[in-house]
């Protein structure tokens, strides 16, 4: 398609996007205004930059829903475990495997890992740094590299792939125009070899910080761990108890993990088996859903009885809630950056059947396709930076659309898979903004709960974390 003026704003807009996010603001306003210019400079009426603003929305909306529902459900079910205890029980018998500080950080890792593929680490880090790092403390564990380790496993690793809920690689691939297994798949395996590289760099560097058991620094460092985050912690725990809670707490820590653990092998047996048509994206999501439920629906009757009828309400709108705190700003971004794929524009603009069906973002990558570099390297490398910079607004997730929008349009040019494109981009907009290496993240609440310093915990960070997302890309282009 010939470039048109709507073409270039679309482009200009897109430039004031990324500066927007590198001082590190929302960029809600300028992809609104930016569709609203965009669409009315391309139909020539305001009247239809007003409709398109509005559809742009609602597309995404619709597209993104799927996204919404399965984190209310997770986020519901978390919150009906914490009525009866199974939260805590589910982790409890790790505190007795953590003998001393080397183990504890190897168990730290892999519980905050497995809990936050389920649950996302938001919603598990409280969980987690109450009942856990104490434990790892006294292990000998320093505070600092508990917050480390629960960082890097949980909003690094488990959040750069989400590969149960699939939330991320849906945003990602949704934007690229392609199915989300393309990025889901490659992301897994990009966020194992960042994750493994920076958390083996971190124990070599600090395993001497490790102490052994109950001395008296390690004493001081629990009091002071505790004073700086008791009120908080506090607040995650559950006062009340009885034989009854306790019955059905026990029941349901048993319950939750074999189910979640046999939706894993069912999905993973579909995958080896040549059956993952079924369960890949929204299907896989509504799989997973629907099993997160029915759990609820169980831990609400079991424990509540007749009270479940308005407390299972109460879990899904604190679900709800969460679910819209954590990714409503992103519906505007993605409406903005589905103009880019021509697969979304004749919604957006109201166009008819016949009609040319412009890909903003798309068409201007084609149009420079002479003046790009058909260089792998520096295109794979170029939308690991583009994934950085979105990732310093502290979200991590408001960047995947314009990542995914960027790897559809450049992969034929510069000869690598879009998929690819979108899973290396994606670690760089979650591992930054998803909270391991800026302070203005949720890595707060990782801080906060380990009583360290943020900016301490984002700097010793830094560097194992971007040397992870260096070797994984590097891998990336050469497996790929």
């Amino acid at each position: 398609m010939e470039l048109t003026a709507a073409h270039w704003l679309y482009a200009v807009v897109t430039l004031v996007i990324i500066v927007t996010m590198l001082f590190r603001k929302g960029v809600v306003l300028p992809t609104l205004a930016g569709t609203f210019l965009v669409a009315a400079v391309y139909k020539g009426s305001i009247i239809s930059g007003f409709q398109a603003m509005f559809n742009a929305n609602l597309v995404a909306a619709k597209e993104l829903f799927t996204i919404f529902l399965i984190i209310t459900f997770m986020v519901s079910l978390l919150q009906s475990l914490k009525d009866i205890g199974a939260d805590e029980k589910m982790i409890a018998p790790m505190q007795k495997v953590m003998k001393n500080g080397h183990i504890s950080f190897l168990v730290l890792m892999v519980v905050t890992y497995v809990i936050s593929l389920f649950f996302w680490p938001t919603p598990a880090v409280p969980l987690i740094c109450a009942l856990l790092v104490p434990v790892a403390i006294r292990a000998g564990l320093p505070p600092m590299l508990c917050a480390i380790t629960v960082s890097i496993a949980g909003q690094g690793m488990a959040l750069s792939s989400d590969y149960i809920m699939q939330i991320a690689p849906m945003l990602t691939a949704k934007s690229a125009g392609i199915p989300t297994a393309s990025v889901a798949d490659k992301a897994m395996i990009l966020s194992l070899i960042t994750g493994g590289v920076a958390i083996t760099t971190v124990y070599l560097t600090m395993r001497k910080t490790i102490q052994k058991p109950d001395s008296d620094t390690l004493q001081q460092q629990l009091q002071m761990m505790n004073n700086s985050s008791q009120g908080e912690i506090a607040a995650t725990t559950e006062t009340a108890n009885s034989p009854e809670r306790e019955k059905w707490g026990k029941v349901f820590a048993v319950l939750v993990p074999l189910s979640l653990l046999a939706v894993i092998l069912f999905m993973f047996s579909t995958k080896i088996g040549g059956k993952s048509g079924g369960f890949e994206g929204g299907d896989g999501a509504a799989f997973i859903g629907g099993v997160a439920t029915m759990l609820l629906i169980l831990a609400c009757v079991s424990f509540k009885r007749l009270q479940a009828l308005d407390k299972i309400s109460d879990h899904l709108t604190e679900g709800f809630v969460f679910a819209f705190r954590a990714m409503g700003p992103v519906i505007p971004i993605a409406g903005f950056f589905f103009l880019g794929n021509s697969d979304f524009t004749p919604s957006i603009l109201s166009l008819g059947e016949d009609a040319a069906k412009p890909a903003f973002l798309f068409d201007l990558i084609q149009a420079a396709q002479a003046h790009i570099p058909q260089n792998s390297v520096l295109a794979s490398f170029s939308v690991l930076l583009v994934g950085i910079i979105t990732g310093l607004d502290g979200s991590g997730f408001s960047g995947l659309p314009l990542v995914g929008a960027l790897s559809g349009a450049m992969s034929s040019s510069v000869g690598v898979d879009s998929g690819t494109l979108g899973a290396i981009g994606q670690m760089g907009a979650i591992w930054t903004g998803g909270g391991t290496i800026i302070a203005w993240s949720s890595l707060v609440a990782v801080a906060g709960f380990c009583g360290v310093s943020v900016l301490d915990l984002a700097r010793k960070n830094f560097f194992p974390v971007l040397l992870g997302m260096i070797v994984s890309t590097i891998i990336a282009i050469v497996i790929w």
